[in-house]
């Protein structure tokens, strides 16, 4: 996925992301790339006989879909939520705190 987001817009062929690796058999790469495509990760087109990928999103737009399915996948979201805010590091949080301000949601309360 590096490969294809440090490429916004491209689209790349198997051989060209295999390249850019070099320590994977292309065989490999192209299997990975397949499963992505298919997960939704990477957009697959097909030019005569070569597949070209792109990625679907940025690897934040990615990072936050893990974050998605793990908390969807949670018996209780609320202490996942609760153990995860207090476990980041403070510049974090006020990350986090901004990101809410800006969505137009509360953020955890800032400590007096």
């Amino acid at each position: 996925m590096d490969v294809l987001w440090s490429a916004p817009g491209a689209e790349l062929t198997g051989r060209a992301v295999a390249d850019r690796l070099g320590e994977y058999a292309y065989t490999t790469v192209a299997t990975v790339l397949d499963r992505l495509a298919h997960k939704g990760e990477v957009r697959r087109r097909t030019d005569g006989r070569v597949k070209l990928y792109a990625a679907t999103g940025t690897a934040g737009t990615h990072v936050a879909r893990a974050m998605r399915d793990a908390l969807d996948t949670a018996e209780d979201p609320l202490e996942a939520l609760r153990v995860f805010v207090t476990s980041i590091p403070a510049d974090q949080v006020e990350i986090l705190r901004t990101a809410l301000r800006r969505a137009g949601r509360r953020g955890p309360a800032a400590a007096s």
